[in-house]
């Protein structure tokens, strides 16, 4: 089997109501998704999609996937999608680093792996550990009273589970979990996803100032460094998200004991293949694990999820479902959906499902052998 063709559609994504981080310094209004289709000579297509959050997050962007994909398909034409370590070396030789700019085309060849072998992705990353994954909401930064009232809208849809953005303001962030954890129903669990936002001295004041409510928090600070150097100073379980992008930020994480919780992005690491090294990582040395979009419509979400279903469900803290937070459906009724808060395996082959071309609008680039 040889691909023969790469299709690239770019479409924005409208998020239903603008959504801040870091204590309201950034804003996000929609994501600049990229639809990637990939042919092969033996009639078997495949999907995957990049979606970054927004342009000013981290460092990857929409246009970055698709200039990404110019420079890399010239080196993938002729190649077999199914040998997906073949396809790694060969992305990784003809554009280094840049791994978010890869993700949609490795997704792209699990889903010809798939359907070529009859297996579901979930079953291709070593099966359905069971239990569903557990959905997080995202609450945007805001008033105590305004960050609750998107966390009941999300109760409403079945909802047992919130990443609840803060940092900005030290005072602020401690009234906002005293508050919302006073407010937390049982069974529920609520990350306090912090994106960077406080420095050291921040960090400490506040997981110290809340340390006997026993919550967690994600990327207290911008960088390993900074993380590793507040880890002894505070109580409070982190997970590592935005800094945890290569094989060797595990290896530090892991090591060092840096975090007791691995937050994978698909699209911020590359794709599924480097993904599932990242979670034997985590698994080996006894961190838990979500496993999430960086953002983007159900076939981003199902990736994420299908990941997860394959991790131990007492390893398993959640996931994510950006879907929800879209104005629009790239493939209505299809792929994995929140049932009351949790998604579920398919049993379809390859990703199982793929968009409607007709509601990605026109082609921005195609390349053929």
């Amino acid at each position: 089997m040889k691909i023969t063709k790469i299709t690239v559609f770019h479409k924005d994504l409208p998020l239903s109501q603008p959504y801040f981080l870091s204590g309201g310094r950034l804003r996000f209004d929609v994501l600049d998704a990229t639809f990637v289709k990939i042919e092969t000579d033996e009639g078997i297509t495949g999907w995957g999609e990049g979606t970054p959050w927004g342009h000013t997050y981290v460092p990857a962007h929409g246009p970055g996937i698709r200039a990404g994909i110019e420079t890399l398909a010239p080196a993938l034409m002729g190649l077999d999608p199914r040998e997906l370590e073949m396809i790694e070396y060969a992305m990784d030789k003809q554009l280094p680093g840049h791994l978010y700019a890869k993700s949609a085309i490795d997704l792209a060849c699990w889903d010809i792996k798939g359907q070529a072998s009859n297996m579901s992705l979930t079953q291709m990353l070593g099966g359905d550990r069971g239990g569903g994954v557990r959905i997080m909401s995202s609450v945007s930064s805001g008033t105590p009273d305004y960050m609750l009232n998107i966390i009941k809208d999300y109760r409403a849809m079945g909802y047992v589970g919130h990443s609840v953005k803060v940092g900005g303001d030290v005072e602020k962030d401690i009234e906002r979990i005293r508050f919302l954890e006073e407010n937390r129903l049982p069974g529920e669990r609520i990350l306090y996803d912090v994106n960077r936002a406080w420095s050291r001295r921040e960090a400490v004041i506040v997981m110290n100032a809340v340390s006997d409510l026993g919550v967690s928090f994600e990327q207290p600070c911008e960088t390993l460094d900074d993380i590793a150097r507040i880890r002894p100073l505070t109580q409070s379980p982190i997970s590592v998200d935005e800094t945890l992008v290569t094989l060797q930020d595990m290896t530090r994480i892991v090591h060092e004991g840096i975090a007791e919780i691995a937050g994978i992005k698909i699209n911020r690491v590359g794709g599924l293949t480097k993904a599932r090294r990242l979670r034997d990582m985590a698994l080996a040395h006894g961190l838990q694990i979500y496993v999430m979009a960086t953002g983007g419509s159900v076939m981003a979400d199902t990736e994420a999820s299908a990941l997860a279903l394959s991790i131990p469900e007492e390893m398993r803290l959640g996931g994510w479902a950006c879907q929800d937070m879209l104005t629009v459906d790239i493939a209505p009724g299809k792929g994995m959906r929140s049932q009351d808060g949790y998604h579920y395996a398919l049993s379809e082959a390859g990703i199982g499902f793929a968009p409607e071309e007709s509601l990605l609008g026109n082609a921005v680039a195609v390349y053929e052998a």
